[in-house]
C-alpha cells in the first residue's frame, strides 16, 4: 500500500507532501504527485518525525505476562510513534543466553508492530558473579549488541571491566544501571529532608555518580563503549560532561519521569510514584533537562517499566518500583523540552531516534526523513492537549504515572517499513 500524505511538517520545517510507497520514503516535497491506488492522509498541523528508537522498554516476556507481552508492550510503543524497543534482560529466565534473546526477537517479529531488539544481560541470572554468554548473544539471530544488567547494577569493578573488554570484539556496549547497593540498602525514595521527614529510606545521589565515575574510568582504561541508564542527578550529568570532555567514549540516557516529576511527589505515599533510580529534586531535574538540551545526554529512554495492580496497589514499602512510559514519552518531551524552547524537533528526532539508533548499533532505524530511506514515519499533532487516561492504555499494566494529567501532543499515526501500525490515533 502507498500513501501520500500532504501538507506535513517535517522536522517542524514548512509544510510539505511526503509520499510513502513501497516501504520506502519515495518523495518529498510540495504537491509531490502520488501513485496510483495511493491512500491520501491530510496532515495539516502535524509534525512528521522519523520513527522513534527505545533503548530501554521492559517487555516482561517470558515470565511475566501478567505485566506484560511483547506484542502488548510493542503496542504500546506503536501508540507512542516508536518502531524499535531494546527489551531488557530482566525477565525470567533471564535473557542471558542465545536461547531467550532469539525467543523475544522472534516475538517481536512476529507481533509486528515494531522491532524488538533484546539486550542481553550481563551476568549470568543478572546475579552479578559470572559474565553471561555475551558472544553467543552477539551472534545469534537477535546480533545482541546492547548489555544490561539493568535493575542491578554490575557493581563488581573487576567484573565490570571483564565485560567492557568483551564487548569490544563485536562493538557492542555495556549499558550500566548507576546504583552502588551498598549505599542503598532497601532505599526507597531520593535521599534528603522529604526522605527523613517521611520515614522512607533514602537513595543518595552519590549511590548513582560513584558508579558512573568509576565505569567512565574504566571504559577510558579498556577503550570500549559505556551508556549510563536513566541518569537522575545533577552531580551525574557533570561527571558524564567531563567524560565526553575528555573524549571518553561514554553516552547516558534521561527517562521522561525525571525529566517532569519531583521527589515532592512521594509526600502523598502513592506507590505510583515509586521508581528506581527515584524521582528527584527540582535541580536535579533543571539539570537534566539543560544536559539534555546541550547534548550531555544523548538520548531520551523511557524504561518503560509495567506492573500488575497487585504490585502497585499496596503499602510504598512492598510496592515495585517502576512506571509506564511508552505511550506517554513524546508528549512529556514537548512539554519539558520543546514547549519551554529548550529543543527543537529537529533535537527531539536526534535523541529519540538518531541517537538510540546509533548507540544500539540499529541500522535499519534512526535515518532522515529522505528519499530512499525506510519509511519509519511519526504523524504527530502537537496542538491537541489531553487528558491521560490509565484504562485507556494498550499495555496491560495500569502504573502510569501521568494518569489525570493534562499534557500536550498526541501520535496520530506510525509507520513500520511503510505499513501502518497507527492510523488516526488507534491500533491498525
Amino acid at each position: 500500500m502507498s500513501y501520500l500524505i500532504k501538507n506535513v511538517s517535517i522536522l517542524g520545517a514548512a509544510p510539505g507532501d511526503l509520499l510513502i510507497d513501497g516501504g520506502v520514503i519515495a518523495a518529498l516535497g510540495a504537491a509531490t504527485e502520488g501513485v496510483e491506488g495511493a491512500e491520501v492522509i491530510d496532515a495539516t498541523g502535524l509534525i512528521a518525525l522519523p520513527g522513534l528508537v527505545d533503548l530501554h522498554t521492559h517487555l516482561r516476556e517470558p515470565g511475566r505476562e501478567d505485566a506484560e507481552t511483547v506484542e502488548s508492550g510493542t503496542q504500546a510503543a506503536a501508540m507512542g510513534g516508536f518502531t524499535a524497543v531494546h527489551a531488557m534482560a530482566n525477565t525470567d529466565p533471564v535473557a542471558d543466553t542465545a536461547g531467550v534473546v532469539e525467543q523475544v526477537w522472534r516475538l517481536g517479529r512476529e507481533a509486528g508492530y515494531c522491532d524488538v531488539y533484546p539486550v542481553g544481560a550481563v551476568t549470568v541470572g543478572l546475579a552479578g558473579e559470572h559474565l553471561a554468554e555475551l558472544g553467543a548473544m552477539a551472534d545469534s539471530a537477535a546480533r545482541v549488541r546492547v548489555f544490561s544488567d539493568d535493575g542491578k547494577c554490575v557493581s563488581d569493578p573487576a567484573l565490570m571491566r571483564r565485560a567492557l573488554e568483551y564487548v569490544k570484539a563485536f562493538d557492542g556496549v555495556i549499558a550500566q544501571h548507576a546504583q552502588e547497593p551498598r549505599l542503598t540498602p532497601d532505599a526507597q525514595m531520593n535521599e534528603g529532608e522529604l526522605s527523613g521527614r517521611l520515614g522512607l529510606a533514602g537513595w543518595p545521589a552519590v549511590a548513582e555518580e560513584a558508579i558512573i565515575a568509576r565505569d567512565c574510568l574504566l571504559t577510558a582504561h579498556v577503550g570500549s563503549r559505556l551508556h549510563v541508564c536513566h541518569v537522575s542527578t545533577a552531580g551525574s550529568v557533570e561527571i558524564v560532561r567531563q567524560a565526553k570532555e575528555k573524549g571518553w567514549n561514554v553516552t547516558a540516557e534521561a527517562c521522561p519521569h525525571h525529566l517532569l516529576l519531583t521527589d515532592e511527589l512521594a509526600a502523598t505515599y502513592d506507590p505510583i510514584y515509586k521508581v528506581n533510580p527515584p524521582l528527584r529534586s527540582a535541580a536535579d531535574v533543571e539539570a537534566l533537562r539543560a544536559g539534555l538540551a546541550d547534548g550531555t545526554i544523548d538520548i531520551v529512554a523511557t524504561d518503560h517499566a509495567p506492573h500488575p495492580h497487585e504490585d502497585k496497589d499496596c503499602e510504598w514499602a512492598a510496592a515495585a518500583f517502576g512506571m509506564l512510559g511508552l505511550e506517554t514519552a513524546l508528549s512529556i518531551v514537548q512539554e519539558t523540552m520543546v514547549d519551554p524552547g529548550l529543543l527543537d524537533w529537529a533535537g527531539v528526532a536526534e535523541r529519540m531516534s538518531y541517537a538510540p539508533a546509533r548507540i544500539g548499533r540499529v541500522a535499519d532505524h534512526g535515518q532522515p526523513l529522505e528519499v530512499g530511506s525506510p519509511a519509519n514515519v511519526v504523524l504527530y499533532d502537537p496542538a491537541v492537549r489531553r487528558v491521560v487516561d490509565a484504562a485507556a492504555s494498550v499495555s496491560l499494566s495500569r502504573n502510569t504515572p501521568y494518569a489525570g494529567r493534562q499534557l500536550p501532543g498526541q501520535v496520530m499515526a506510525t509507520f513500520l517499513r511503510g505499513v501502518p501500525t497507527v492510523l488516526d490515533g488507534k491500533l491498525t
